[in-house]
């Protein structure tokens, strides 16, 4: 029996006692043994099942897989008790049947990602129950429930229902154990009973980390084969995950699985004759020693293998002894130093190979690694093109298939694949693959080589390199470039450090922080101080005159500052701007520095500090309800009055309904109460409330399509794009309201607020060209990222956002939604670019020189960690800390890639204007 996100404190804790009675009591004073068993990463479900099965530890990118699980291949238990002849029946998570499609005799999986659902889900699998107890014609019956860890998904691990959720699992047991006791009169043969948890759960409800609440879970083994004195108070002992796997082949007659680094639970079969207990412990030492034998090539000097060799000769002598006579005190004691001998010689060989490093795929990494910096060097070295006036990007890569050095390389690399696939060893995924596969990456690899060779002759030769604008080169970079630049170097040199990636909400908060300051001090600048100390002229925000079309034709500049189509502005005295202008101008960078320092006590989020209190956890306790539902209504019309103001009629009062939507959501799913409402009991899933505010989404995004479309054929009107852009962002931030949780609600505003103050009161008064204003959004996009509360810890993903709206499990847009939720901040802020600079530019380049600069910023952080990654392979927090990391990077540059596509499209409608 299987409980989905059992944490051990559930059954050993105070919630144990108070919520599970019948189960403390069989820990108490039962035939049980009780164990806290240690899952290893990830923390995820198809992964732990596999350890569970296998006993063998999963590799990270099972993270990915756990989506689809493919069958399982390894040598496990269900494979080894269907070819004993074993019937195996099972019920729950369809996980189970994707990794054994052919082993069970009866099944009826239920889905797993569908985390609304936490009663059906369960009573799908205990209305089989009655029945199949009843009958004998099974060997083996797995019960997988999701329940549980669905309650934690939504409502977190302190929610009320987890109370309800353990009692009913509770009470399941009790169910399953009497009726075992009942067959056991009857038949005089001992039942198994093993109550297990796959993961934990954090403080938030998610899992997938290295906390201690998420690796730690409840394992109770119950037989009435296991003999307990009176009075026995036996405390939960601490084991791996992976020994179960050996326990259960033992205990089964079966062959312990190949792979598996697990140790017999040696409580288990303290009660058998001590020649049993030692033909226990060699089976499984045996199949240790030989699993290090295959992966350590100095195996005999191996510390656990020296002490099995000593158990082995130690038992022959128990052996011979036995023979002669069967009891005296000296074959006792020899037996009991055997079996000591044993349990560590188990111990140490279970912690070698547990250390041992993975087998990586070394030839295919390379081959990625490879086309990654090819491209990031063109990318590179196509700068002074890219940011020139024509913005033009042109990567040849047709002609040099015609050039003797691509046909030279493909040659070298055909010949070095051959030599790698007919030599390897161990499996390998680009040998895998067919022939005209792989010939397409060498013929692509060897065409990326050719055209960097071609833009470095061409570059250096036309001594081009670095220049924004080699027409009219800037004298020297400002202050404001050197930021950007030591920052992004800063941000990929900490890259190379597990606590910096841990914590690199702290790297992004210094950034935009030390941004303010900067953008303070140049405003500043530019508007009191001149060089000869006398008081400057400082942008007026809002004075502007028509000027001729003759003159946009005229103008030619390398930086696109940003001026509106069709007009130009002028420069007064500061003293000339009315005092709100004058004093928002400068106080702008404080404001927004005091919004991001709100934001920062909202939500802990990384590792060293995301145990402390925040004003997150304040909102979201049940005796903070009406403060909650207070601040959600204030958000929801914040939302409207900073979104509204560029959307046509019509997409105001979808917005509006749709905000009025997204709180009736919440109040229906017990989130935040209605004024007429004293609580929430009568709560539903929600499902029609978020389909209305769905409708108005789809709505808004339609109507701002159209006004897209509206406007390639009415090229002149540069209004129609302007707000169809924003009706778009307008959709996008109405979908962000309904999936973030309501205490996230004060980041989308603020978000909002300091993308209204820095579009009025900085990057027009100050001029920034396109390319800075891109790394602003991006920088903020990546801080906003952290304020929801994300972390690059996989435990921090709201898988719930993903079935907003469903009642079923849908594959795609359960993806798109969790998606959405997880990068909103970087999405919003890449969106409102886009709007930014196709309404407040004049230069046709601005979305050209964004879209690269985009693509740029992303992908060098993104490059340069692949090398740290596969340099650090063996680090000792590759799978804890810098894989997790690489999985939110993957899916991070195929967001960027659809942004730099919606770029693509603007810029071509923008050209077509």
């Amino acid at each position: 029996m299987l409980i989905d996100g059992l944490r051990d404190d559930f059954v050993f804790g105070s919630k144990g006692v108070k919520f599970m009675p019948y189960t403390t009591y069989l820990v108490e004073k039962g035939a049980s043994h009780s164990f806290v068993a240690e899952a290893k990463l990830p923390t995820v479900t198809m992964p732990r099942i596999k350890a569970l099965m296998t006993g063998s530890l999963p590799g990270f990118i099972d993270v990915v897989r756990n989506l689809n699980s493919p069958e399982l291949l390894e040598d496990n238990v269900i494979t080894q008790a269907k070819a004993a002849g074993k019937r195996i029946i099972f019920y729950g998570d369809e996980t189970w049947v994707k990794l054994f499609p052919k082993h069970f005799v009866e099944y009826d999986g239920t889905t797993s990602f569908f985390v609304s659902d936490y009663t059906e889900v369960d009573d799908n699998v205990t209305r089989h129950l009655d029945k199949v107890l009843k009958r004998g014609d099974w060997d083996m019956l797995i019960l997988h429930y999701l329940g549980l860890d669905h309650i934690g998904h939504v409502s977190g691990p302190s929610s009320p229902l987890i109370g309800h959720k353990l009692r009913e699992m509770d009470s399941i047991l009790m169910k399953i154990h009497t009726s075992l006791l009942s067959e056991e009169r009857e038949t005089l043969v001992p039942n198994l009973l093993v109550l297990c948890g796959d993961h934990g759960m954090s403080e938030t409800g998610g899992h997938g980390a290295s906390s201690m609440e998420e690796l730690n879970t409840a394992l109770i083994l119950i037989s009435s084969a296991f003999e307990r004195k009176p009075g026995d108070i036996r405390r939960p002992k601490h084991v791996q995950q992976t020994d179960l796997a050996a326990t259960l082949a033992i205990g089964l007659g079966l062959p312990i699985p190949g792979n598996s680094v697990g140790s017999l639970l040696f409580p288990t079969v303290e009660g058998r004759p001590v020649r049993e207990q030692l033909r226990f412990l060699h089976l499984n030492a045996v199949q240790l020693s030989k699993l290090l034998q295959e992966n350590v090539p100095s195996y005999e000097k191996e510390p656990g293998f020296e002490q099995f060799k000593m158990s082995e000769r130690l038992h022959g002598n128990w052996i011979r002894l036995y023979l002669e006579e069967n009891n005296s005190e000296v074959l006792f004691n020899l037996g009991a130093k055997v079996r000591r001998q044993y349990l560590d010689a188990l111990r140490t060989l279970s912690l070698s190979l547990s250390r041992q490093v993975a087998q990586y795929d070394i030839y295919s990494m390379l081959v990625g690694t490879v086309v990654v910096l090819e491209v990031l060097s063109l990318l590179l070295l196509s700068i002074p093109e890219a940011l020139s006036n024509k913005a033009e990007l042109e990567v040849p890569l047709w002609s040099p298939v015609f050039s003797l050095l691509f046909y030279l390389t493909l040659l070298v690399l055909s010949a070095l694949h051959v030599i790698v696939c007919t030599s390897a060893e161990s499996s390998c995924y680009f040998c895998g693959l067919s022939w005209l596969t792989a010939g397409g990456v060498m013929v692509l690899v060897s065409a990326l080589l050719c055209a960097v060779v071609s833009a470095l002759a061409k570059t250096f030769g036309d001594g081009k390199f670095l220049s924004k604008n080699p027409a009219h080169p800037k004298p020297r970079w400002s202050e404001l470039d050197v930021l950007i630049l030591l920052g992004t170097m800063g941000h990929v040199l900490s890259l190379g450090a597990s606590s910096f990636i841990e914590e690199e909400h702290q790297t992004w908060y210094f950034l935009i922080n030390t941004l303010c300051l900067a953008l303070c001090h140049e405003i500043y600048r530019n508007c009191l101080l001149r060089d000869d100390s006398e008081p400057q002229q400082c942008p007026h925000v809002e004075e502007e005159f028509i000027r001729t079309a003759a003159a946009l034709q005229d103008r030619s500049t390398g930086c696109d500052t940003l001026e509106p189509h069709g007009v130009s502005r002028s420069l007064t005295s500061l003293d000339t701007l009315r005092g709100y202008e004058k004093w928002m101008v400068l106080a702008s960078p404080w404001v927004i520095l005091t919004c991001c320092r709100l934001l920062r006590s909202l939500n802990q989020t990384g590792v060293q500090w995301a145990h402390r209190p925040d004003l997150g956890h304040w909102l979201t306790s049940s005796d903070h309800k009406a403060e909650l539902s207070v601040l959600t209504a204030l958000s929801l019309i914040v939302i409207f009055a900073l979104v509204q103001r560029k959307c046509s009629l019509t997409s105001k009062v979808a917005l509006a309904l749709g905000l009025l939507g997204v709180y009736c959501y919440r109040a229906a799913i017990g989130n935040v109460l209605f004024p007429w409402q004293r609580d929430s009991k009568d709560i539903s899933k929600g499902v029609i409330e978020a389909r209305f505010v769905h409708v108005f989404v789809l709505g808004i995004l339609f109507t701002g399509t159209k006004d897209l479309l509206k406007s390639q054929v009415i090229a002149t009107d540069v209004t129609i794009k302007t707000v169809g852009l924003w009706e778009i962002y307008s959709g996008l931030v109405l979908l962000a309201a309904l999936l973030f949780r309501p205490h996230n609600l004060p980041v989308l505003v603020f978000s909002l607020l300091i993308q209204t103050i820095m579009t009025k009161f900085i990057w027009k008064p100050l001029r920034h060209d396109a390319a800075e204003i891109t790394i602003m959004h991006y920088w903020f996009g990546q801080a906003f990222f952290y304020f929801q509360g994300n972390s690059n810890n996989i435990a921090t993903v709201d898988i719930s956002a993903g079935f907003v709206g469903l009642d079923t499990y849908i594959e795609v847009p359960a993806v798109f939604l969790t998606a959405f939720a997880t990068f909103a901040g970087p999405v919003l802020w890449a969106s409102h670019l886009v709007s930014f600079l196709s309404s407040e530019t004049s230069s046709g380049s601005a979305l050209s020189h964004a879209c690269f600069c985009y693509a740029l910023i992303c992908s060098f952080p993104v490059s340069a960690y692949i090398i740290l990654v596969t340099s650090l392979r063996y680090h000792l927090f590759i799978w804890s800390v810098f894989s997790p990391k690489l999985l939110y990077e993957g899916m991070h540059i195929l967001i960027t890639a659809a942004i730099c596509v919606f770029f693509t499209a603007m810029d071509q409608t923008n050209t077509k204007s």
